[in-house]
């Protein structure tokens, strides 16, 4: 079986190629830079190019049977809905002209709204795209990244979790590890039809209870600050991101810390098992305590 990974060298992606190629399959990465792939290249068939490109993908695509699909974030791109509207449309006809029979598409708690949801609107619109080429999709809707927090290392550092929504409302976290096992499992079983899946984390977790178990684990007690929207938006455009990519931004963090909640429940299908002091101490304790030699 041919197996198309797109963001190979992604938190996700890579962890896909990597368990892809331990079961036994020859997966096909399709990478913008080859050379930060994790997997020697022997164990993979790599073919370099850009999402953007809706030659390479149709190329890529030829002769394979499945694919990975996680659209890779662009949130330094000048209108990043126009991008990802864009690369689904590229991806749709590629798997139509290949003939690709089934997807496992990474979506976002969230994407059941529709719109209204800042960038993840473009997730619902991709999730649309994929279905309408009539291939059997299975899409994942994913809780809130652990990795998210690397962008974060300078605040937490001086003590400080900015929280991008309120402070006590649980949402799901997850380990991008964990999400990529579960697209590998489903890469390699079988299924028919449209199938929606959470992918939760091991529990809900509110910004302060993250703030507390992180204190645990890195040392010093770690605060709580609720950054508004607006607040955010405007810090986002003094960091460079364009207007529409800082309203974006702002919009997924407002949609989900409104109270909403995910469509699909959370039970033992959706719940994985990778905990956040777990994750913190392999992955974010070593670069806290590496800055502070």
């Amino acid at each position: 079986m041919t197996i198309a990974v797109t963001t190979p060298t992604g938190n996700v992606g890579s962890r896909v190629l990597r368990l892809l190629a331990q079961a036994g399959e020859r997966p096909r990465a399709l990478a913008r830079d080859p050379s930060r792939l994790s997997l020697p290249a022997s164990l993979a068939d790599v073919r370099q190019g850009d999402l953007m490109d809706a030659d390479f993908l149709a190329g890529a695509l030829t002769g394979a049977d499945a694919l990975f699909w996680a659209t890779p974030e662009v949130f330094g791109a000048d209108d990043p809905m126009a991008d990802m509207e864009r690369m689904g449309a590229n991806v749709a006809a590629a798997i139509r002209a290949a003939g690709v029979s089934r997807v496992v598409q990474i979506s976002s708690v969230g994407a059941e709204r529709g719109s209204g949801a800042g960038l993840i609107d473009g997730l619902a619109r991709n999730e649309q795209q994929l279905v309408e080429t009539g291939a059997e999709v299975c899409t994942l809707r994913c809780g809130y990244y652990f990795t998210n927090l690397l962008g974060s290392l300078g605040s937490l550092r001086a003590g400080t979790l900015h929280a991008t929504m309120p402070a006590d409302l649980p949402i799901a976290w997850v380990d991008p590890r964990d999400v990529g096992e579960i697209a590998a499992m489903r890469l390699l079983s079988g299924w028919s039809g449209r199938q929606i899946a959470g992918v939760h984390g091991p529990e809900d977790l509110s910004f302060a209870a993250v703030a507390e178990r992180l204190g645990a684990v890195l040392g010093p007690e770690i605060r709580v600050e609720v950054v508004p929207a607006d607040v955010l938006e405007t810090s986002l455009r003094e960091e460079g991101l364009s207007e529409k990519a800082a309203a974006g931004v702002a919009g997924m963090a407002a949609a989900v810390g409104d109270g909403f909640r995910p469509a699909q429940v959370r039970d033992e299908r959706t719940t994985t098992p990778t905990t956040l002091e777990s994750w913190a101490y392999a992955t974010l304790r070593p670069l806290i305590l590496a800055s502070a030699s």
